[in-house]
């Protein structure tokens, strides 16, 4: 795993080369949303109405009523009413909410399909929840007749108690006193009675419920909207695409610098060298479609390689290509004949290796191949002194490295030495009259720089 840290500059660099790749990541994300919309989100619409309670109401009881209003019974009568195919009362009551506003309002959302049925129930809502609560008050004709009956009856026990009272025995016996008293004591518990009832009747001290007008027909859809699923989804497969690319770089195990690179090959550095122009590396040959779609979206390259910083011009990488070759010549015994491997797909180390054999001419004598690192083969050994791998950093692993090591020990070929390529914006060429100032020293010093960094 990367030890490195994950800069702001890493995400831009991951915008700038792989914006192919993440627009159309972006765009799967905005179809994925679209059918989510469709399939598990069909449009919905919320229409909303208001029911005043007049007097004093506490809170647990207008809690009460929001309960009632999502009740049962209130809700299968209006999907009775309502009379709409394949729904019922357990289905509407997932699309019915209520919830206690200020100044003992009671205000009610009905969610549906089209902006009518949505009207239509929030409008039967209101006016089914009224009804209940009336009912329960006591405010049908049945339920009001109750204590108008209990008064005529008390008070037709009234008259009875008085006629009895004068019926009895005027005289003072104990008999009619205790009868007389006993007939005031039950005048007084009917009336006691009487005034209880008439504190506890609800329509002296609140009064009916009451629908504020018919709901409002929607004019948008409720939340989450179809819009809103499509800018989700195309934002939530960008922020995948984004992190998936961090979590990469994080787990990437590719060496990128030179001691790692000679430690994994068991072998020593001779220089680095640079190419012009190039691509990255690890670039796979373009000729099945999966390639051509891998070039289209811009991942047949690794997006966190460095930027190509600005080199000399075309004369001052020849130089280091002279004084790789120098080196080279020193440490060779005769016969000056190398093997020189590069691996399959690094177009910066194959082109590296072609300046190698143009620079080298006959001395020492250089012949390249080619290695996959999936399954390195290297020929057997001729005439050859041994073995130069040419590759570009950032690009292989430890593991495919030690492969291609490995592969070049059952060649019997001694790995000698190591060149690492990397690419470079070159500047303009000069002209031949005007040689480089330093060209004289690089070449006077080339050959006493075995095993350094050109």
């Amino acid at each position: 795993m990367s030890d490195d840290t994950i800069r702001l500059a890493m995400i831009g660099q991951i915008l700038r080369r792989r914006w192919r790749l993440l627009a159309v990541l972006t765009v799967v994300g905005a179809l994925v949303g679209y059918g989510t919309s469709v399939v598990l989100f069909p449009p919905r619409y919320t229409a909303s109405t208001s029911v005043l309670l007049p007097g004093q109401w506490e809170e647990r009881e207008l809690l009460t009523q929001v309960d009632i209003a999502t009740s049962s019974s209130v809700v299968d009568p209006v999907a009775s009413q309502l009379g709409w195919s394949g729904v019922s009362g357990a289905d509407l009551r997932d699309r019915v909410t209520a919830k206690a506003a200020d100044g003992n309002i009671i205000k009610i959302s009905g969610t549906a399909d089209t902006p009518k049925h949505a009207q239509q129930l929030s409008d039967r809502l209101a006016q089914q929840l009224v009804r209940f609560a009336a009912r329960i008050a006591g405010g049908n004709t049945d339920a009001a007749t109750v204590p108008e009956t209990l008064r005529k009856q008390v008070v037709e026990t009234n008259r009875r108690i008085t006629e009895l009272a004068d019926a009895a025995d005027p005289g003072q016996s104990v008999e009619s006193v205790q009868a007389r008293t006993e007939l005031e004591k039950l005048r007084t518990s009917l009336e006691e009675a009487m005034t209880k009832l008439d504190q506890a009747d609800p329509a002296n001290n609140k009064g009916g419920m009451v629908v504020m007008g018919s709901a409002a027909r929607p004019t948008g859809e409720a939340p989450p909207t179809r819009t809103q699923l499509i800018a989700a989804g195309a934002l939530l497969f960008f922020l995948f695409a984004v992190i998936g690319h961090l979590a990469a770089v994080r787990r990437n195990r590719r060496l990128r610098s030179e001691p790692e690179i000679a430690a994994a090959l068991g072998s020593t550095l001779i220089g680095t060298v640079d190419v012009a122009g190039a691509r990255p590396a690890h670039r796979p040959e373009d000729r099945a479609p999966r390639d051509r779609i891998r070039r289209l979206l811009g991942v047949d390259t690794p997006w966190d390689l460095p930027t190509p910083q600005r080199s000399g011009d075309e004369a001052d990488m020849r130089i280091r290509y002279r004084r790789v070759c120098t080196r080279l010549r020193d440490q060779l015994p005769a016969p000056r004949e190398l093997l020189v491997v590069v691996p399959d797909g690094d177009e910066i180390a194959r082109r590296a290796a072609g300046h190698l054999v143009t620079e080298a001419k006959s001395d020492p004598v250089l012949r390249v191949v080619e290695v996959s690192v999936d399954r390195p083969m290297v020929p057997d050994r001729g005439s050859e002194s041994g073995a130069l791998v040419v590759l570009s950093a950032g690009s292989w692993t430890a593991g495919e490295l030690a492969g291609i090591a490995e592969a070049c020990a059952d060649g019997r070929h001694q790995v000698v030495g190591i060149v690492v390529a990397g690419a470079v914006r070159a500047r303009p060429t000069r002209p031949a009259e005007q040689p480089p100032n330093d060209a004289p020293m690089a070449l006077a010093v080339g050959g006493h720089a075995r095993g350094g960094s050109a």
